[in-house]
This record gives structure tokens, C-alpha cells and sequence, in this order.
């Protein structure tokens, strides 16, 4: 993943040399391969280049069009054979990536980003008609972020540019913070009022003088169906669609790494490819595996041991891969109880409130594996749940398309197959169907989005109840089929994992990871054909199961997974040590909080719910630990001059350094 920065002074005013190498030293760690610029008037742009493909060693960025239109590019183009031959010359089958997506740009302007199938994030600067458009594929995959201010315009690959060279303090988005405290803000925001993130499938126009223009280039088609006569063509589509989304992200000069955790996502990601690689279809040298298990209850339940599922993958590709065993690493970091100061990263910026902590000691063994063999690429199959119908098996959106299209004798006969399959009434089956359709406060759990935080202040629950709630969404009777509206429901809520993954900040683990399950083709095809293909009565992941046959060993087909809760996550059979608990605020003062400032939170009636907790012989729980994460946050902005409104230090000009000043603390005395 290359990294990109770009600054335009309205005024043709150019960047300070110094400015530059500050802003080119921080994306250094990022893009090791080239470091190129590009600098006209007022304009300038930064480039370095992460190598992972053969193609990108021969890209020249930012790439100057015929036209005059400078294009800066970022990721892994997959229909490139396609649009080569629909372009035609200059063009060759070893083009790069970038002059592809230049042509494409030349000929058909903002129209071309609709034809982009892959991973990319891409800036086009336009000097002609004097415009930045700044765009992202259909997922989301890659991050690109902006600053549009009354005398120029910043965009970056990396936040931390955009804040750490600001020479201004900045206030604290509070929908962010929200949406931090349920984990999953929205994707186009970030902690700071003003800096947004370009959306998914979308496209930004920016320019002096008027505000950003967002704009919807692609969306997923509710009016496509696909319908086919026998089960096994739908079959023959899915294992041909999935494995069309791996042989794309096997395209690398160099060794990849997949995560192989035992599950049938990595699973059919490893197999598939392994079958790609036999027959020659994938551009990969090597395919590694990385895989990750926990024997602490071997005695107690063998099936929660993942290791058992990895090695009957491991067999049938006669390999080896890495293995981290997470008991060593819970052994490790469970003594002595670390304080949240000794669990801060020290010595250099966090730009948001989750990349603030150390690496822990699972993710340093899994840097060092990167490190050791020189990993660039990582396959994960990571969210594959939701689009091929994981988790415990539901009627809930099958029923809901029987009611919007009225076919009550299918679903009548549908409930009663399902009620007996669950053992159940079939009368909470029909009423948890119709309750996707209800407004929200009908719903239980929508009442109190901060149940059991009374600190927080009202005006802040009220300006920010929807994403306190995870942004929740009810169904339209009258629309696309409710199926449809749930699968883009779940896939926002992907969306916004991928535009906040807290791995981000951490050099170490750099990479380029690659998802095939949000594959653009997959999801078209799984969310045009019959819900009831991909879940039957009592069966989750019907049609994968199906499709993957002969492929993915039966073990791991056949799977019955067993619900296991380990005697030391089960409070009834081991009592917390609460004081190794409230060990960990030593030396925190909450006299003066940043939050409270901030209008978040009521600091005395968050001291009081402390005292509270610790009279009671409670612990502090998560809604008190989240608060001490981000407060700490808060008051590592304000060391830095960041923070507007900081009660405990007046602004300072910001660093212009990535790295904290010799003993600046997390903590404000």
C-alpha cells in the first residue's frame, strides 16, 4: 500500500522546503521504494511507493496525463486486462497500474471510476479547470483523507500529516467519539472537526472557494437477480466467484502471507489458492500461512483449540506455516497487571484513541514474522461472515422477503420448517421478522444508548444517538427486498471496520491486506440470488459448504462448532481480582478532565460512578475503562498543542515532528 500527500495554496503560493521533508519523513516508514514529488504554482504532491506487484516497479507517480491531469494512485487494479483492451494503445499487458487508470481517465473522466474493480484509493488533480477529486473504491479498502481550508487543501494517505503540520489546534469530533465508544464510527469521519475521509464508492470535487462536493460514482444494484435452475449452478457461480476474489489478491513479486485461523473464511481462502498456484492461474511466487491458536483447555474441550482445524489444512497442503500459540502470550502479559501509562506507546504520535497502546506481545510476534521474511502482502478473511451467511443460522431476513412480496403460504411454510428445525413456536420466528420493519424505538436496547454510563452528558447522547447505537437501520417494506437491505446494512457496518482499523498507526505491521471476501463480483452475485440458497432451514453457510466440496477438507466442511466459554472469562466459576483491576488507574488524576471540557462527559459524575464501583467491590468495567482510554488521548493532544479548548495547557504551535518532545507524558500532573 504506496502512500500519497498532496497540498494546494490557492494562492500559487508553493510549499515551504521544510514543510516538505517534514511531511515526506513521515510517510517514509510507509513507502520505502521511491520518494517523488511533484511541485507547480501552488500545487504540490508527494509519493512513496510500497512495491507489491511486478507492474508497480515500473510506475512513474505522480503520473502527468496527456491532458495535463496529475494522477497520484494507490492500489492493485483487477479488470486490468479488460480495460487494456477496451483502450486500447499506448497501452501494453505489462503496463502498470496507474497508466491504466490515467487512460481510463483521459477518456472517459469521472465516468471511469465506475469501471474500477480492486483496491484503490486515487487523487487527480486538474490544473485546467482547477479541481482535486479525490476517490475510493466501492469498499472502502484503502484509506485517503482531506482538509479543505479557507486558503488551501490538504489530502493524505496517513492522518497523521493532516494533524502533526496543521500549525492550529483542532476540536474533537463528537459523532467520532460516539462511534469510537460502540466501536464502530462512521467511515467518512476521523477524531478532528474538519479532516474527513473520502467515503466508499464515492468521489470528492474540491476547490477554492466552495465546499466539497460528494458524489455516488457505483452502488450495488437491488433490481439485479440472478436465478438459476438447479442448486449445483449456484454452486458452480460461487466457487468460481470466490476464487475470481483470490486469484486477484494473489498478484505479487514476492511471497504473501495468508492468516490461516481455522475457520472456513481462511480456510477456503488457503485451499483455493493453493489450487490456483498448482495449475499456474496465480501470479504468486510462494503462498505462506500465519496461523494462531490458544491449548489452555485442550483438557476441557478440545474442539476450542483451532490448531487441530489449521493442521488438517497444513496436511492437505504438505506445509508448515508460522504458528503463534496465544496461551505463551496470555502467560506473558497476565503478570503483573500493567497500568494503563505503562500500556501507552511512548515516544511517538497517536493520531486516534485506538492506536494509542503498545503493540501486544501477539501482534510482536506477528511483526516479527512479517519482518523476518520480508512479507508485504497478507491474505485475511476477515469479513466473510456476514455476506456468505455465518454465525448461528436465521429465518429473520428469508421471512422478512416473504412478507414484503406476500407470499404468506411459502412463508407459512417456511415457519413452521424452521420452528421445528430450532424447536421453537413459530410466533416469535414471525414477530422478530416484523419487528426489522418497525421503527427503531419499538426495537429492545434502543432506549438507552449509554445504559449503565450515566457520566455522559445529555446534549452529547442526544446529538449523537444514532451513532452511540452502531447507526442502526430498519427495514423498508416497500423497496429493494429486505435481504438486499440487510446485506448493505451489514456491509456499511463493514465499511466503517476498514476505514478505523486501529493496525493502521503501527509501522511494524505494515502491509497490504487484502480481504477476497469483499470481493466487488462476489457480493454482486451473493446479494442478486435467493437468500434461502445461501442459509437453509438449520444451515448456516448452505451454499458455501456446497460449492467448496473437494476443495476445503470435509473436517472443516462438516464443523459443528461447540460454544465454549473459558473458566476464566465466566465470572460464576472465577471472581476477578478487582484490585489488580483498579490497580491499573494508579497515579491517574480525574480532578480536571478533557473530556468533561469537551462537553462529553461529567467529570464529577464519573468520579462518583469510581467511587461507586470501588465501595461495591466491583470493577471498574468497560464503560469506565474506555473513558480512561480516551481521556488519556485527549490529554496526549493537548501536550502536542493540538486540542482546542484544552483546560490544562493553553495551545502551543504544534510539533512539527511525528515524534513526542524528550518527556512529554501521557499523563498531565
Amino acid at each position: 500500500m504506496s502512500v500519497q500527500f498532496g497540498r494546494w495554496n490557492f494562492d500559487g503560493r508553493p510549499c515551504a522546503p521544510e514543510y516538505c521533508e517534514k511531511v515526506s519523513s513521515t510517510l517514509a516508514d510507509y513507502g520505502p521504494d521511491s520518494n517523488e514529488k511533484y511541485a507547480q504554482g501552488g500545487m504540490t504532491i508527494l509519493y512513496r511507493a510500497f512495491h507489491t506487484t511486478k507492474e508497480s516497479h515500473r510506475e512513474k507517480q505522480p503520473h502527468v496525463s496527456p491532458s495535463g491531469a496529475v494522477i497520484t494512485w494507490d492500489g492493485r487494479l483487477d479488470n486490468r486486462k479488460e480495460l487494456i483492451f477496451e483502450l486500447g494503445r499506448p497501452l501494453a499487458a505489462d503496463s502498470p497500474d496507474v497508466a491504466i487508470v490515467a487512460a481510463a481517465y483521459q477518456r472517459w473522466g469521472a465516468d471511469c471510476l465506475r469501471r474500477l474493480v480492486g483496491d484503490w484509493a486515487l487523487s487527480v488533480w486538474n490544473p485546467r479547470e482547477r479541481y482535486v477529486l479525490l476517490t475510493k473504491d466501492a469498499i472502502g479498502t484503502k484509506p485517503l483523507y482531506y482538509f479543505l481550508g479557507d486558503n488551501h487543501l490538504i489530502w493524505s494517505t496517513l492522518l497523521d500529516p493532516l494533524v502533526l503540520f496543521s500549525s492550529r489546534p483542532f476540536e474533537i469530533d463528537t459523532e467520532y467519539v460516539a462511534g469510537w465508544f460502540s466501536h464502530t464510527p462512521a467511515a467518512h469521519l476521523t477524531p478532528y472537526e474538519g479532516i474527513r475521509g473520502v467515503p466508499p464508492s464515492s468521489f470528492v470535487l474540491l476547490g477554492p472557494g466552495k465546499p466539497a462536493a460528494i458524489r455516488k460514482y457505483w452502488d450495488f444494484d437491488p433490481g439485479k437477480k440472478i436465478r438459476y435452475r438447479t442448486d449445483a449452478e449456484y454452486e458452480e457461480h460461487f466457487r468460481s466467484a470466490l476464487a475470481t476474489a483470490v486469484q486477484r489478491r494473489l498478484r505479487s513479486d514476492r511471497p504473501i502471507l495468508a492468516e490461516l485461523s481455522g475457520g472456513l473464511d481462511s480456510s477456503s481462502i488457503v485451499c483455493l489458492a493453493d489450487d490456483l498456484i498448482a495449475r499456474g492461474q496465480a501470479d504468486c511466487p510462494r503462498l505462506d500461512t500465519i496461523s494462531w491458536y490458544d491449548d489452555s483447555y485442550d483438557h476441557l474441550e478440545p474442539d476450542s483449540n483451532e490448531l487441530h482445524w489449521i493442521k488438517k489444512v497444513e496436511e492437505r497442503r504438505g506445509k508448515t506455516g508460522h504458528h503463534i500459540n496465544q496461551r505463551e502470550q496470555k502467560k506473558e502479559e497476565s503478570e503483573p497487571r500493567k497500568s494503563f501509562t505503562s500500556e501507552l506507546k511512548g515516544g511517538s504520535f497517536a493520531v486516534t484513541p485506538s492506536n494509542h497502546r503498545r503493540l501486544s506481545e501477539f501482534y510482536q510476534r506477528y511483526a516479527s514474522v512479517l519482518k523476518a521474511h520480508a512479507y508485504r502482502v497478507t491474505l485475511s478473511g476477515m469479513t466473510g461472515e456476514m455476506a456468505t451467511g455465518g454465525g448461528i443460522p436465521t429465518p429473520t431476513p428469508e421471512l422478512q422477503n416473504y412478507l414484503a412480496r406476500a407470499r404468506f403460504i411459502t412463508l407459512s411454510r417456511q415457519l413452521k420448517a424452521w420452528a421445528t428445525k430450532m424447536r421453537g413456536r413459530r410466533l416469535p420466528l414471525l414477530w422478530e421478522a416484523i419487528l426489522g420493519f418497525l421503527p427503531l424505538r419499538f426495537t429492545d436496547g434502543r432506549e438507552n444508548p449509554v445504559q449503565g454510563s450515566p457520566w455522559f452528558r445529555d446534549s452529547f447522547v442526544r446529538r449523537n444517538r444514532e451513532a452511540l447505537l452502531c447507526y442502526p437501520r430498519r427495514l423498508k417494506l416497500f423497496g429493494p427486498l429486505p435481504s438486499f437491505q440487510d446485506h448493505l446494512i451489514d456491509l456499511e457496518g463493514e465499511r466503517r471496520i476498514l476505514a478505523h482499523w486501529p493496525l493502521l498507526g503501527y509501522p511494524e505491521l505494515y502491509r497490504e491486506v487484502r480481504l477476497p471476501y469483499v470481493d466487488r463480483d462476489l457480493l454482486e452475485f451473493v446479494y442478486a440470488i435467493p437468500r434461502e440458497k445461501i442459509v437453509r432451514v438449520g444451515m448456516r453457510r448452505a451454499l458455501m459448504r456446497r460449492a467448496l466440496v473437494g476443495i476445503v477438507p470435509d473436517e472443516l466442511l462438516n464443523r459443528k462448532r461447540k460454544f465454549f466459554v473459558p473458566p476464566d472469562a465466566n465470572p460464576q466459576q472465577q471472581k476477578p481480582d478487582v484490585a489488580a483491576e483498579w490497580s491499573r488507574f494508579d497515579g491517574l488524576d480525574f480532578r480536571q478532565m478533557v473530556s468533561g471540557s469537551i462537553g462529553l462527559l461529567d467529570p464529577e459524575q464519573f468520579r462518583d460512578a469510581i467511587d461507586k464501583a470501588r465501595s461495591n467491590g466491583d470493577g471498574p468495567g468497560l464503560g469506565i475503562v474506555r473513558i480512561v482510554e480516551l481521556e488519556l488521548w485527549l490529554r496526549h493532544l493537548a501536550v502536542q498543542g493540538l486540542l482546542a479548548k484544552s483546560p490544562l495547557h493553553k495551545p502551543q504551535p504544534a510539533l512539527f515532528s511525528p515524534r513526542l518532545r524528550e518527556g512529554h507524558s501521557w499523563i498531565l500532573e
